[in-house]
């Protein structure tokens, strides 16, 4: 009998001990995956990137160097103790706002998503160029002044700086804003509707039509603005999209044949043909509701509005959110500034010849007052193919 319990404790003692065994060689085997994963994660290169305390910074001091060229104004909002202001940099050699009107206008904007770090280094070198401190390779400078002598063009280098500092402080995957809400779902046309695949980390929309201040800011900038040329500038692939963002319906008659054949010109010149072009909805694999560009075509009435991909390396886990929408290495980070720069200086040359040498000069008569939060603004009244004409409330 006593032999028979040092037996049995024998055997629990040793399956206790296999058991502590297995687990820690569990654990091990669990913290070598994180580690790897950890290690597998591509940190931002601070050599290449600015934080963007210092590339607005750079971006400040540009413009101060160059007030005949540059001006430079802060636009800020604020809801429900949430605040955000964005930095909007105009390029025009006329000061008068009689000039400014009777030239084509182009509204830029980088940066909407925060972990997209690429796409405002673009916006840094363009300005740079315009301020004529860097030179297109190629390019004769006179001829491409008498270019720009015809537009007004407004420069929006980080339109998310909130989100951009939750990046910064290591969440490299963020691409919402400073309170969780993506700023590519918060405009109005078909707001809030969510496919099957929703993720609300990717795609929260915010619990109202701009409820976010940042798209408060965008849409009073854009209506007061006009734009004859919309480009909202984003990284995760190579593309060049029209609208429509939130179905797969691409525009008919003179607006469709004037955007693709427009984009084609880009494609070929810059993309050499790898791009994707097409409507959002219809090329990128899924739909986007409440989208900018879906605005900007809707709602504002720009001729011309498209979003632009300028990167992406699919390669790169889901996870490498770094290296997924952001060149790594210094040849491929200058390629990637290098070509794109001269298309978006390409494209200043197409949009006279496109839309015509003179912006079209808006009547009073056809002006209606929008709102009190647009602090009197006005815009064209617009009943685009039948469409109502968007009613804009305040957002408290």
């Amino acid at each position: 009998m006593a032999l028979s319990v040092f037996l049995l404790l024998s055997i629990s003692i040793c399956y206790l001990v296999f058991l502590q065994d297995l687990l820690l060689s569990v654990n091990a085997s669990n913290a070598q995956s994180h580690n790897l994963t950890q290690n597998s994660v591509t940190p931002i290169n601070y050599d290449l990137y600015r934080s963007s305390r210092n590339l607005m910074g750079e971006i400040r001091a540009l413009v101060r160097r160059h007030p005949d060229k540059l001006t430079m104004e802060t636009l800020k909002a604020a809801n429900k103790g949430y605040g955000a202001q964005i930095t909007v940099v105009t390029y025009g050699k006329e000061k008068e706002e009689k000039d400014k009107r009777s030239k084509l206008r182009i509204l830029l904007s980088f940066g909407q998503h925060g972990r997209e770090l690429i796409t405002t280094e673009l916006a840094l070198r363009i300005l740079s160029i315009l301020s004529e401190e860097k030179l297109l390779p190629g390019m004769d400078q006179a001829s491409l002044n008498s270019v720009l002598d015809k537009l007004v063009i407004k420069v929006v280098p980080m339109e998310n700086p909130n989100g951009r500092k939750v990046v910064e402080g290591g969440d490299l995957c963020e691409r919402r804003n400073g309170r969780g809400v993506d700023l590519n779902r918060n405009w109005s046309v078909d707001w809030g509707k969510k496919e099957k695949d929703y993720d609300p980390y990717e795609e929260n929309p915010g619990v109202a039509p701009f409820s976010e201040p940042e798209s408060q800011i965008m849409r009073k900038l854009a209506i007061s603005f006009e734009p004859h040329l919309w480009v909202n500038v984003h990284s995760g692939m190579e593309a060049l999209f029209m609208p429509y963002d939130h179905k797969n319906t691409t525009l008919d008659g003179l607006p469709l044949k004037r955007m693709k054949s427009f984009l084609e010109e880009v494609n070929h010149h810059h993309c050499q043909e790898r791009c994707m072009i097409g409507s959002g909805g219809g090329l990128v694999g899924y739909f986007a509701h409440g989208t900018a560009t879906d605005f900007m075509y809707d709602v504002v009435g720009v001729p011309m509005a498209f979003t632009f991909e300028i990167y992406g390396d699919g390669t790169a886990s889901s996870k490498d959110c770094f290296k997924m929408f952001n060149p790594t290495d210094p040849a491929a980070y200058n390629r990637v500034l290098s070509d794109w720069s001269a298309t978006f200086f390409t494209i200043f040359k197409l949009v006279p010849l496109q839309i015509g040498e003179k912006a079209p000069i808006l009547k009073l008569e056809k002006l209606v007052s929008i709102d009190e939060y647009l602090d009197g603004y006005l815009m064209e009244r617009r009943n685009r193919y039948g469409k109502k004409m968007e009613n804009f409330k305040k957002q408290v």
